[in-house]
């Protein structure tokens, strides 16, 4: 659903003047393709593939679709060196997931690669070349690199394939039918002759490129879907030879910290900035709209000297509430009916009615806090004013084109004269994503204010967790009802937080009658077939900043339905996966991953004294995953989790390690934040600074975790982001097996729950 919408906000907000009143992106020139392959040490002579293949008509959830005129320019995605190395270009953002290795494997599975051959390489930022089709930019989200580039790269690689299929049959003067391709290596068995692709490469890349190639079946893969491929970043990033933003060193180069508000809204008074200037290695202090920056020979005297900074805030326009009383306002918002976002039936009077008839009702309020994204490599990028205009920019960058355009609309350029060189990046969970780019743009401000030499911005880690676009803040208010045969019969749902889409170039499509698809996602269009449904929302206003979080608004309602749902189960007095089963007939794919689950763990089993089992299932971005999870609860309700079982159908997979890292990710993601993550507030201010305080998942914590994939020919979706909503709730409901008592307020650590 998420991708849908930004690809509808894309074609209606950003084909038009961009962030900051930046013009719009308009026909980029093609990169220097002289100029990439040197940079990628494929040096002349080298295949290089990525035409405009045509693409299959496709079922209109899934198919790529290209926004905008038709460009002319053949993109870049397979290159073939006389080295015998190919290197496949990624245009999505590798921030640990595993994407460079998994669109490898794609090309590597259609050419006959030999995986030893293989390298990764970011594609250069061209919003019209290498467009994310479900956005209609160039970005990087909601799980879609492999379901968006399955189709181009497939027909890439099997296009290059063909090429030197050609090439060898043309020197062997023999039909191509009688050459093989196997292992990196063709051959004519006929003759027992044969060449490396290196050799053919140069002649390959003199012919035309096929625009119609026959693509592998299924039963025919090597390397697709097999376990055990090595990662192609697993050396480098062992090595430390892996770059990320952090690494870049520019000629030259300084960098840069910024005294931001302490309070969110709030904006730059007065500043006395003698003594930072005093500090040895501070080179210049300026005064930007979003803060103070202090600019210095390193980072350590950069921090020094934004430390001996005195500067006064004004805060006429800051969030001076704590998070107790913006909660407390929540409530009072709550009590109210909200904006539709999904209703059918009468779900007062089934509710009223199932109660006077024998049946049971259920309610309550489950409170989910502001979380942090907190990657492990914090913010930073690296701006150098170009001479002939605009600028390059090293940056782990996730939103290409947006960040284009917010930077052009700073230095008054032409997005195209913005050109970014995208690194590997330590991590993001939709942090890096940014609707106006706003760490790339801080950057952008001092290289604008201090063009002598390259600036490198650095956010500390202080930075980082005090500095907001955290996952909103939000309250679900929920009633529900099952009639006397223990069928739900109404559902009633109230949901208040904030919007990060509003006042956004997204904000058209995706607000819809006050309504923010992202907080309601998950809850609106939950397949458990409620007969009278009543989904409103309200939004809360604030200047914290906020922002998509891994899994995005899946984070709290998977949440609140789930533990809802076995709270009716129990009061209907039916098994919770019985329960689930019974209403997901019309969902095979979501009952199909809840009975793998199940059965890889052992449900309906008895278990010993304080031992409890949950479960939970749901869909999120077109990925069915469904958690089972043991606990084990002590006399006062502490709980430890002991072992999670998930099961994923996410189609056909590409990479099988890839895709149970994901799992395993996600589970330990989802259970620490549930454990003891977050935010909060008093007086305006952030209380948490660090690690100390803001408490990430502990060694200690983490369970055994066992993945279950789901064989499938469906087409191929995401992993990145749906491990995480099932399993918080999961806990939450093993828990509940045994104490009776739900827990409906995250962190479970307010409740004194945790060990």
């Amino acid at each position: 659903m998420l991708h849908h919408l930004i690809r509808q906000a894309a074609q209606s907000g950003f084909a038009q003047p961009g962030l900051d009143g930046s013009p719009a992106f308009g026909h980029l020139p093609a990169p220097s393709r002289r100029g990439f392959l040197k940079a990628i040490g494929a040096g002349a002579g080298a295949l290089v593939i990525g035409a405009h293949l045509p693409l299959p008509a496709l079922a209109a959830d899934a198919a790529p679709k290209i926004v905008g005129p038709a460009d002319p320019r053949p993109q870049l995605f397979v290159i073939v060196a006389p080295d015998n190395t190919v290197t496949v270009l990624a245009k999505h953002l590798d921030m640990g997931q595993g994407i460079v290795t998994g669109l490898a494997t794609i090309v590597a599975e259609e050419l006959d690669a030999d995986w030893s051959q293989l390298r990764g390489a970011f594609a250069p930022a061209d919003g019209k070349l290498y467009a994310n089709h479900f956005f209609g930019i160039q970005g990087t989200g909601g799980s879609t690199a492999v379901a968006n580039s399955w189709d181009e790269l497939r027909m890439a690689g099997a296009a290059a394939r063909a090429m030197l299929v050609s090439a060898a049959a043309a020197r062997w003067k023999v039909p191509a039918g009688e050459v093989t391709v196997s292992k990196g290596v063709v051959r004519h068995a006929a003759s027992n002759r044969s060449f490396t692709f290196g050799e053919l490469a140069e002649e390959a890349a003199k012919l035309p490129v096929p625009q119609q190639v026959k693509l592998k079946e299924q039963k025919d893969y090597v390397l697709i879907g097999k376990p055990d491929l090595h990662r192609l970043d697993h050396v480098s990033k062992t090595d430390g030879t892996a770059v990320f933003a952090m690494d870049i060193r520019r000629p030259g180069q300084v960098t840069a910290v910024l005294a931001r508000s302490p309070r969110f809204g709030g904006t730059v008074k007065s500043v006395d900035d003698a003594a930072a200037r005093k500090v040895a290695g501070v080179i210049e202090v300026v005064t930007l709209p979003v803060g103070v920056a202090v600019i210095a020979k390193n980072t350590w005297a950069a921090i020094q000297g934004r430390e001996a900074l005195k500067v006064t805030w004004d805060d006429a326009k800051s969030e001076m509430r704590g998070t107790d009383a913006m909660l407390a306002d929540f409530r009072k918002l709550a009590d109210r009916p909200g904006a539709v976002a999904a209703g059918k039936g009468d779900a007062d009077k089934a509710i009223a009615d199932a109660a006077a008839k024998g049946g049971h009702v259920v309610e309550g309020d489950y409170v989910f806090p502001y979380l942090a994204h907190a990657p492990m490599e914090p913010l930073n990028a690296v701006v150098a004013l170009n001479p002939e205009g605009g600028c390059t920019v090293w940056a782990g960058s996730q939103f290409q084109t947006v960040e284009q355009m917010a930077v052009a609309g700073v230095l008054g350029c032409k997005p195209e004269q913005v050109k970014i060189e995208t690194q590997w990046a330590g991590g993001s969970f939709g942090r890096r994503a940014t609707t106006n780019a706003d760490y790339i743009v801080e950057a952008a401000m001092i290289a604008k204010a201090y063009p002598k030499a390259p600036v490198h911005l650095v956010w500390t880690r202080e930075d980082d967790i005090k500095g907001g676009r955290y996952r909103p803040m939000v309250l679900h208010r929920i009633k529900a009802a099952v009639d006397a045969k223990g069928a739900i019969v109404g559902w009633k749902q109230r949901i208040v937080g904030q919007s990060f889409m509003a006042g956004t170039p997204f904000e058209a499509v995706m607000v819809k009658n006050g309504v923010d698809a992202t907080m309601v996602e998950g809850a609106s269009d939950m397949a458990y077939p409620v007969p009278n449904l009543a989904v409103d929302a309200h939004t809360a206003a604030s200047p914290v900043t906020t922002l998509w979080w891994r899994s995005v608004g899946h984070t709290h309602t998977a949440y609140a339905k789930e533990v809802t749902i076995d709270r009716l189960a129990k009061a209907a007095g039916k098994d919770p996966v019985a329960f689930r089963l019974e209403m997901l007939k019309d969902h095979p794919r979501l009952a199909g991953v809840l009975k793998l689950a199940a059965e890889k763990a052992g449900w309906g089993q008895p278990l010993p004294k304080g031992k409890g089992r949950g479960v939970a299932v749901h869909e999120s971005f077109n990925t069915f995953v469904a958690h089972v999870v043991d606990v084990t609860v002590g006399d006062k309700g502490q709980f430890k989790v002991d072992r999670v079982v998930v099961a994923v159908d996410c189609g056909e997979v590409v990479n099988p390690d890839i895709v149970k890292s994901q799992m395993e990710g996600g589970a330990g993601w989802g259970i620490g934040h549930a454990l003891r993550g977050e935010i909060t507030m008093t007086d305006g201010l952030v209380d948490q600074g660090n690690f100390d305080g803001y408490l990430p998942m502990r060694m200690s914590d983490m369970p055994a975790v066992e993945v279950h994939i789901v064989p499938s020919r469906e087409r191929p979706t995401g992993a990145g982001e749906p491990g995480v909503p099932t399993v918080a709730p999961a806990v939450a409901n093993a828990v509940f097996s045994v104490t009776g008592q739900p827990l409906q307020t995250l962190p479970f650590s307010r409740g004194g729950t945790v060990s």
